[in-house]
């Protein structure tokens, strides 16, 4: 039986390698960044002009320093 969860699961690529990487972030990406550099004290981490890929980025960065659980 095969769990979705599996560690070498493909359904997590890289930001980098996303075909849509440099598309503009979305709107659910920039409001949920937002708060996480607010609850991780660093709001001037916040960039309306990120991409996809560089919002991911972010937003895992601020997930930790916030402390925020996946």
């Amino acid at each position: 039986m095969t769990s979705k969860t599996h560690i070498d699961s493909n359904t997590e690529k890289d930001p980098d390698d996303w075909v849509s990487g440099d598309e503009p972030m979305t709107g659910a990406q920039a409001s949920y960044l937002k708060t996480l550099c607010e609850q991780a004290h660093c709001p001037e981490a916040f960039n309306e002009n990120l991409t996809k890929a560089e919002a991911s980025k972010l937003i895992d960065k601020m997930r930790e320093k916030a402390g925020v659980a996946e």
